[in-house]
């Protein structure tokens, strides 16, 4: 399993308190993913550019597909940049990825074999390790998980410390385009909410 999965798996695991949307969650899915491919050797993180940095391709099928996508030359690819390419729909990716490993499986809500259906969580080891890394508070899918409002119960002034400059560098730059998506979709509401005055009129 990778950080990203298991951020999936604790991101639909039953919070009652925040719902995540698939929006945030496919942003913050692409940082998990930068996060990995460091932690392969399969990039580097300058500044803020995505450098290739070896050949290697990761075990893991999605994290493969991700280090395809990385730009091989320059001008490198900034980690905004990426994240908006590679979140695009990501959530739905790993949605699809998970149930055909069977961590999850889909389910119909009530007793009526028709009625809308529902992704659960499937018990697997793949689903008690990232359960046991959000309790244990592991740093970097706690500080991924907090991007997209999962706080774990942590305070504003509990946020986890990264001590790696990269991780902190792709962290706030997930916060960043979390945030620039809320504002995108205020703006819609306020938008459309306008545009429906208009025509109920006086």
């Amino acid at each position: 399993m990778t950080t990203a999965k298991d951020l999936f798996i604790i991101a639909i695991d039953p919070v009652p308190e925040h719902t995540v949307g698939q929006g945030d969650l496919s942003l913050a899915l692409a940082g998990a993913e930068l996060l990995d491919l460091v932690g392969t050797g399969a990039i580097t993180v300058d500044g803020d550019l995505i450098v290739p940095s070896g050949s290697s391709v990761p075990d893991d099928r999605l994290l493969g597909e991700a280090a395809a996508l990385v730009t091989r030359r320059p001008p490198h690819e900034r980690i905004e940049d990426w994240l908006w390419r590679r979140g695009r729909d990501l959530s739905a990716t790993y949605q699809d990825a998970l149930e055909e490993d069977g961590e999850l499986t889909q389910k119909r809500s009530g007793r009526l074999p028709f009625g809308p259906k529902r992704v659960e969580l499937v018990d697997t080891p793949g689903r008690r390790r990232a359960v046991g890394r959000r309790e244990e508070g592991e740093p970097v899918l706690a500080a991924l998980a907090s991007a997209v409002g999962i706080d774990g119960g942590r305070s504003g002034d509990d946020e986890p410390r990264l001590d790696d400059e990269t991780v902190t560098t792709v962290v706030a730059t997930v916060h960043e385009a979390v945030m620039e998506l809320e504002a995108v979709r205020q703006r819609r509401t306020i938008e459309n909410t306008a545009f429906a005055n208009v025509w109920r009129g006086p």
